[in-house]
């Protein structure tokens, strides 16, 4: 079986955060708050969008409820 792989310790032994434990941290939340805006951007198209063609809007309407969807999962 292969090893678990594990991130950097958050904190050190004297209880402060190491700095490569806090880099990590710091762009795992830049890119989820990157891609939390691009989801928005993505919507808000989404939504400025109008059409009478039944199928666009039944596609319009699924990649919007996959929009959303991803969006709840991100927070």
């Amino acid at each position: 079986m292969a090893a678990a792989q594990q991130g950097p310790a958050l904190y050190s032994s004297n209880g402060f955060e190491s700095e490569e434990a806090r880099r990590a941290a710091e762009q795992r939340r830049m890119e989820r708050e990157r891609r939390r805006q691009s989801l928005n951007l993505q919507r808000e198209n989404i939504l400025s969008q109008r059409t009478s063609n039944a199928g666009r809007r039944a596609a319009l309407e699924a990649a919007l409820k996959d929009i959303e969807a991803s969006l709840a999962e991100l927070g």
